[in-house]
């Protein structure tokens, strides 16, 4: 067991994932990355799970090796996620419930289970990442902007239901960032999603980190509840 703050990140082995991981590693906390994958990267203060966010044993059995270690767990950042771009006549049944599973289902699971971690403690960061695809309402992504929508509401509820525990919760919703998830998408439609921002270029890690970095502090225990979205969307 460590004294060591301690933060889970689901989707840790790539995109801002990694880049999120690494963050929290280099700000001194013990990472417990998550992925359906092996990780690419190894450091003395990260260790990797191979699981389903959406698998609840999986996820329970995640729970209590982390109770078992480190006592607890301080930051939990619910960024695994897969998108689905595709006319809403053609989008097959069962990727809308894959959408659902990881994006949704996958997000209330880990919170779930990781307020139990943080209860124990009296404190606790949970960030959700969300979309400004949702706010945009962008064609093409009813399923994709469906779920986020779904982690942003309950975003606002647990805030409600984990306030009183010393827990914030609250949810970051990016720009268009050169991922994985991003490199299948039509330049021009990029091109149009930028021009809607206030601040017209695409987003990059920093960006979303140098809010996680706000959100996580101890003297940010007074905001919960809140959806951030990036590049002054929605503004």
């Amino acid at each position: 067991m460590t004294d060591a703050r301690v933060a889970l990140v689901t989707g840790a082995r790539k995109g801002i994932g990694l880049e999120i991981a690494r963050f929290l590693v280099a700000r001194g906390y013990r990472v417990i990355g998550c992925s359906r994958e092996a990780a690419g990267w190894s450091d003395e203060n990260y260790e990797h799970h191979r699981l389903d966010v959406a698998d609840e044993g999986a996820v329970r059995a995640l729970a209590v090796a982390i109770r078992r270690k480190h006592g607890g767990l301080d930051v939990a950042v619910n960024n695994a996620g897969i998108a689905s771009m595709n006319a809403f006549f053609l989008v097959p049944t069962a990727t809308v419930e894959r959408v659902m599973r990881t994006n949704f289902l996958g997000t209330w699971i880990v919170s779930r289970e990781a307020a139990k971690l943080m209860r124990s403690r009296g404190r606790g960061r949970i960030v959700n990442l969300s979309s400004v695809a949702v706010p945009l309402n962008l064609e093409g992504e009813a399923a994709y902007i469906a779920s986020k929508s779904a982690v942003e509401a309950l975003t606002k509820s647990l805030s409600f239901e984990l306030g009183t525990l010393g827990i914030t919760v609250n949810a970051i919703g990016p720009t268009p960032i050169l991922t994985d998830l991003l490199r299948g998408v039509p330049q021009d439609k990029i091109r149009a999603l930028v021009d809607r921002q206030a601040v017209k270029r695409l987003g990059e890690p920093r960006d979303v980190l140098n809010v996680l970095d706000f959100l996580i502090r101890p003297e940010s225990d007074f905001v919960t509840g809140q959806v951030i979205y990036l590049g002054g969307v929605g503004a």
